[in-house]
């Protein structure tokens, strides 16, 4: 007979574990800070992982969602630097693919979708029809179609809601912001990954209650999936205007979201793999806390949580990330790599990179950036 488990936040379950045991080389001396760094030190980290990722990259790679993940940061890294190179570099990767969309125009696929949020960044700062041709195309046929049930997975809430957002916004078309809610809502209620009483999220229906648990029994509310949900709320409340009618229910997820985080947080800043079983596959992982920090710097610049609150913990896991994750010539390590769940690329170790986990530390000290001096 199959039991039923239920996610309490204010329950040991969560508390945060003690400090794995990892090399003498990736472990800090103590716990990180929970001082907010120097802007110019923040700005100095950005540097350092961004340029290590293009200097040992010289190929761009394809526009599928991991990269254009990474070159989303590197764009936010563009805007907080100005430097020339990240936007020579982004160009390049853009011009490479036609500003197309992998799939062709007729996916409904969201990850395919990820690119054009790069594809925006590019045309923001030099406009050109042709930047958005094959965007518009591929959002519009959905816009004009009655199906709403692509968003099967929590990922695609990162990959898709911005650029429908975006598009609706430059267009000056409320239908793309229609649809967009539709899709949502469809995720969120009708497939029921969002978990009302707490605010996380499962990553797709295997992980409902009754089915996939932890070893332990416990719910697999995985990090990364709901670091991308975190991240496109996020990317979602930039792209709307403040009046548009769902930007009230977005950010009170969002805030929701966020208040769940604090209080399962790692002593050394991190999140576990799985946020609702601190034992099952503990140890630091990147991707997701950097979503994180990301979500949460922006709930505090934004007044969505209190500073005195939630800026510590933002403040953790970037001190974290710098002193556990981020090599001294930049390389960022314990990123889980492509996957689905706590066990997937296991075992996450100093030297487990990805694309879109350093386009997850790039983003998050951009906006954390702009809560420093």
């Amino acid at each position: 007979m199959k039991r039923r488990h239920f996610l309490s936040l204010g329950t040991a379950v969560l508390a945060a574990p003690a400090l794995p045991s990892v090399t003498a080389t990736a472990a800090p001396a103590a716990p990180p800070s929970d001082l907010l760094p120097s802007r110019a030190q923040i700005v100095t980290l950005v540097r350092r992982v961004a340029d290590q990722w293009i200097a040992t990259h010289p190929a761009s790679g394809d526009n599928g969602w991991a990269r254009a993940t990474f070159f989303s940061g590197l764009m936010a890294a563009y805007r907080l630097t100005n430097e020339k190179r990240y936007l020579d570099y982004t160009r390049s990767w853009a011009e490479k693919h036609s500003y197309g969309i992998m799939g062709g125009v007729a996916t409904r696929h969201a990850d395919n979708h990820n690119a054009i949020q790069v594809y925006l960044d590019l045309n923001e700062i030099e406009p050109s029809a042709n930047k958005l041709t094959a965007a518009t195309d591929t959002l519009s046929r959905m816009v004009a179609s009655s199906k709403i049930d692509d968003w099967w997975w929590d990922d695609a809430l990162h990959m898709a809601m911005p650029p429908f957002a975006r598009i609706g916004r430059l267009r000056n078309d409320p239908a793309y912001w229609t649809k967009l809610y539709q899709l949502y809502n469809h995720t969120k209620r009708t497939r029921g990954l969002y978990v009302a009483s707490s605010g996380l999220w499962y990553r797709d229906d295997r992980f409902l209650p009754g089915k996939i648990v932890s070893p332990n029994g416990k719910p697999v509310l995985w990090s990364r999936g709901n670091g991308w949900v975190a991240a496109g709320h996020v990317k979602t409340l930039k792209a709307l205007p403040p009046t548009q009618q769902n930007v009230a229910e977005y950010g009170s997820t969002l805030t929701q979201l966020v208040g769940a985080l604090r209080p399962i947080q790692r002593s050394d800043g991190f999140w576990n793999v799985n946020l609702a079983d601190p034992q099952h596959l503990p140890g630091p992982e990147t991707s997701g806390t950097a979503f994180f920090t990301y979500a949460t710097a922006y709930a505090v610049k934004t007044g969505l949580v209190t500073s005195v609150n939630h800026l510590p913990v933002a403040a953790r896991a970037w001190n974290g990330m710098a002193q556990t994750a981020v090599h001294s010539n930049g390389f960022l390590g314990y990123v889980q790599k492509v996957g689905d769940r706590p066990e997937s690329s296991q075992p996450i170790t100093y030297d487990s990179t990805a694309d879109f986990g350093v386009g997850g530390f790039l983003l998050a000290g951009s906006e954390l950036a702009g809560l420093a001096r």
